[in-house]
């Protein structure tokens, strides 16, 4: 994101704040697609309760949008909110426990990655542990600095550090797994 970019993002928050319905709108737009993707990548099989906690998601934010202090966390803060939503809805249905990080095999890399790699690396997050899940998608494709990740997370910066490290082990793991099964 350039510059330009985060300051119109931060003149929409501002203005949003104030009642402008327009910026309101305009910040809405922006961010539901992310957002709608995080808590997807989240809730992998439960992708309309996903929907469900996008709008109650913004419901929030919006009736606590003036107690934001400061413009420039509102990335942070959005998904803070989208995360204890989905972390809500994920503590009802307690997930299996996760693979032993000791049993991880060694990195598997290929030369070129296609459309179809992205894919499938797309539906191995649906496979991953939510915690590491949520961390992956919040650092590679949403960007979020480790300090974003933590305090979205609430977790130190070591443990972000820590749940990305095994986070891409283990879709390392099961991308060499769908990897070799597709071959001959």
């Amino acid at each position: 994101m350039t510059v330009e970019e985060r300051l119109y993002e931060r003149l929409l928050v501002l203005r949003s704040q104030t009642g402008d319905e327009g910026a309101l709108t305009e910040l809405i737009q922006l961010y539901s697609p992310r957002l709608r993707y995080y808590l997807r990548k989240m809730l992998p099989r439960k992708d309309s309760q996903a929907e469900d906690l996008l709008q109650e998601t913004w419901c929030d934010a919006v009736r606590s949008l003036g107690s934001l202090r400061d413009a420039a966390a509102f990335p942070a803060w959005i998904y803070r909110i989208a995360r204890d939503r989905a972390w809500r809805l994920l503590r009802k249905d307690r997930p299996a426990a996760p693979l032993a990080e000791a049993d991880l095999p060694a990195a598997f890399q290929e030369p070129e990655f296609t459309a179809e790699d992205a894919a499938a690396v797309h539906a191995a997050l649906a496979e991953l542990p939510a915690q590491h899940r949520e961390v992956l998608v919040l650092r590679f494709i949403e960007g979020l600095t480790y300090e974003e990740i933590a305090d979205i997370t609430a977790a130190p910066l070591g443990t972000v550090r820590s749940r990305l490290f095994y986070g891409k082990e283990l879709l390392r793991q099961l991308l060499a797994k769908d990897y070799c099964h597709d071959r001959p």
